[in-house]
């Protein structure tokens, strides 16, 4: 008889990095916003060396780019020249992708 997965054979080893970066915080305060937000962030890892948020409009255009951030860190958006809507932030560490979430802008 076969289980749920039938006979393919399911793995149970997983990169060591990827568990290390799945522990991490990301938010904005506030949310919803009018002029500027602050995006905090923390990666419960020793081994990360470059960390940036990116921020994305409803388009998928980047419109703005915090680099070169430590593991634990915030960094406040200024959006006064920004259109209201929604825009995404991207946490992103050593090139991967962490999460992104989304914020939405109210003038």
């Amino acid at each position: 008889r076969t289980g749920f997965y039938g006979d393919n054979k399911i793995s149970t080893n997983v990169d060591n990095d990827e568990l290390e970066i799945a522990n991490f915080k990301l938010t904005n305060y506030p949310n919803p916003f009018s002029n500027t937000t602050t995006i905090s962030f923390s990666l419960n890892t020793e081994n990360t060396k470059n960390a940036k948020i990116e921020i994305y409009n409803i388009k998928g255009q980047k419109v703005k780019t915090f680099s070169n951030l430590q593991t634990s860190q915030s960094a406040i958006w200024n959006a006064n020249k920004f259109a209201s809507g929604i825009y995404f932030y991207r946490l992103i560490a050593d090139d991967k992708i962490i999460n992104t979430k989304k914020c939405l802008l109210i003038k």
